[in-house]
């Protein structure tokens, strides 16, 4: 071999590297596109149909849905936790906090994927769920600020957020094509009953343990962490 020059095996193992590279792209555009039309509950078998790849090569790029999930909505998860950060910045704490909702709610309007991942818990997923909690302490504040301004009614609970979350969720998955803006009034009617002076007590708000559980049962249930037998 010439000074400089690549040994075969080299070049061969680079050929790999970049096609396992652009596998890995297609694979997470083709989720893009799979979730935000069917949400979490779309199978990775359709996805890999979508991308144009084997089964196989969905396992070996991500052996869990978790991992898959994580891979496609960590940019979203962090435009989300941006959107916390932008309401604290509001001088006006109710416009701040009304401002974040609408932005959220927007955001799972645009992607029923998305809308679905709000109101799941993906423990595997560390650094997405870092995030989410780093939004989460700012939503507090943004609570806390509010009710200091005396616009947010006293009673109010962290956990009436994610319940409006996973109303929307449910509106946006169920009116679909056929209503796409309904997910606005149901968002409207919310946030004007959390607005203060309140009209009347409400009952007590779910333990924050239970609400956990519960977004913990809606998690998409993870592939194997073995290749799928493709003989049979």
């Amino acid at each position: 071999m010439t000074p400089g020059s690549r040994h075969p095996d080299d070049t061969a193992a680079q050929r790999l590297r970049s096609d396992a590279e652009r596998n890995r792209g297609r694979i997470i555009a083709a989720a893009r596109r799979v979730f935000a039309r069917d949400g979490l509950n779309a199978s990775m078998a359709s996805v890999a149909r979508e991308a144009g790849v084997g089964i196989a090569t969905m396992f070996r790029r991500f052996p869990t849905k978790e991992e898959l999930v994580a891979a496609v909505f960590a940019d979203r998860m962090d435009a989300y936790a941006d959107a916390v950060a932008t309401a604290l910045e509001d001088p006006d704490p109710w416009n701040g906090f009304v401002g974040y909702l609408e932005t959220a709610c927007a955001m799972q309007a645009a992607d029923y994927g998305f809308a679905d991942v709000l109101t799941t818990s993906f423990p595997t997923a560390k650094a997405m769920e870092q995030r989410r909690n780093e939004a989460y302490e700012g939503m507090v504040r943004l609570i806390g600020r509010a009710k200091a301004a005396g616009r947010l009614r006293e009673d109010f609970d962290p956990s009436d957020i994610v319940l409006l979350h996973m109303a929307n969720a449910g509106v946006v998955n169920a009116t679909a094509g056929a209503a796409p803006d309904a997910w606005r009034r149901v968002v409207a009617l919310f946030i004007q009953s959390f607005e203060a002076p309140a009209r009347g007590p409400l009952p007590a708000s779910p333990e924050h343990d239970a609400l956990r559980k519960a977004m913990l049962r809606t998690s998409p249930a993870d592939l194997p962490t073995s290749e799928p037998d493709t003989t049979a």
